[in-house]
């Protein structure tokens, strides 16, 4: 038995800056906030824009990672809408890990992810996934 992955949709965030929250404190990390105040998602059969803003709260540990919590509305083109929260986690080589603890920009392609998406929707017509292709 072979899995196979097909990409279903894309999300395009613009307008990002990084707020920081909390300062390091022992035990937990920096606490970050990364609002999303533009964004579209983007499927074969479809077209939408984020909702107000989305919002990734960011927890960087110790050694560079990061936990990862975020939620983002959308419209759809259409007028339907869903929402998506992903949670997972962000690493780094261990050489750019100072950086990524201190604030300093990293290039992103260097940034490994594993998320779980929870996507809600709202219409019956994007109940079926096939419809939406999510």
């Amino acid at each position: 038995m072979s899995i196979s992955l097909k990409r279903q949709f894309e999300i395009r965030l613009t307008g990002v800056t990084t707020e920081l929250c909390g300062v390091q404190f022992p035990g937990a990390g920096r606490r970050q906030l990364v609002p999303c105040p533009e964004g579209e998602i983007i499927g074969p059969d479809f077209h939408g824009r984020i909702l107000s803003a989305g919002i990734d709260h960011q927890l960087i540990r110790e050694d560079g990672t990061a936990e990862i919590n975020a939620s983002y509305g959308f419209r759809l083109d259409d007028g339907r809408s869903l929402y998506i929260h992903v949670e997972g986690i962000r690493t780094v080589p261990p050489e750019k890990a100072e950086d990524v603890k201190q604030g300093k920009p990293v290039d992103p392609k260097l940034f490994y992810y594993v998320t779980t998406p929870k996507i809600e929707v709202y219409d019956e017509s994007l109940d079926d996934p096939e419809d939406l292709r999510l």
